[in-house]
């Protein structure tokens, strides 16, 4: 008798040509594509079958970040690889413009470099008396719930980078961008000790779940 083998996750080859979501990418553009077809096309699988694991895993950032152990590895290999490529693209980009101008030039960059870490990293942005990006510098690394963050090691890498600003920057491994009461007063602690030699502090953004809180938009620098 002849045997009939089910495979839970159905190839690409097995979709018609027409409903392929990669011709559709390439003529269309990826932004024609959902989140789960953007995901076949990346793993070369039916888009249904992702659709049903990426709503079991809350949403794509759970997906694609929180919940990668439930990936196979190669998988895991790709959703990292397309992740650097991404936040090394935007840093590329944010590196060549002429100036940052506002919150939201930097918050989409420090974004993807922090949203998806498991634990809290706080970070800066040098910048230039023109406020053109110089480096960024992951400072301090800690646990789910905090880093130690010390002063004088901010103030000695901003007198290497010869920079006459920062954008501070941290996550919160949690989701939760609001501010906490040890988030003002580092960010207070660090204006004092960087304006003493001349750097001006122009935002500390607080990176969680959706858009990165602003605590210059907030008044509290």
């Amino acid at each position: 008798m002849q045997s009939t083998i089910f495979r839970s996750t159905h190839c690409v080859r097995d979709i018609a040509t027409s409903d392929l979501p990669r011709d559709r990418l390439l003529s269309r553009g990826a932004s024609a594509l959902s989140n789960t077809e953007l995901l076949a096309v990346l793993f070369g699988c039916d888009p249904e079958r992702i659709r049903a694991d990426v709503c079991a895993a809350g949403g794509l950032a759970g997906y694609m970040i929180r919940h990668d152990g439930a990936l196979t590895l190669g998988r895991q290999a790709r959703v990292r690889a397309a992740l650097e490529l991404a936040r090394r693209v935007m840093g590329e980009e944010l590196a060549g413009r002429e100036a940052l101008t506002s919150p939201r030039d930097s918050a989409a960059y420090l974004k993807a470099r922090l949203a998806h870490l498991p634990y809290e990293v706080f970070a800066c942005l040098f910048l230039d008396n023109r406020h053109r990006v110089l480096a960024f510098e992951e400072m301090f690394r800690g646990t789910l719930d905090g880093a130690s963050v010390h002063p004088r090691e901010v103030v000695r890498a901003a007198l290497e980078h010869n920079a006459a600003a920062v954008i501070l920057a941290h996550n919160h491994p949690s989701g939760v961008a609001e501010p906490s009461a040890a988030d003002r007063n580092i960010t207070h602690q660090l204006r004092d000790a960087l304006q003493l030699v001349g750097v001006r502090v122009l935002d500390h953004l607080v990176v969680g779940v959706g858009e990165p809180t602003s605590m210059a938009a907030r008044g509290l620098i």
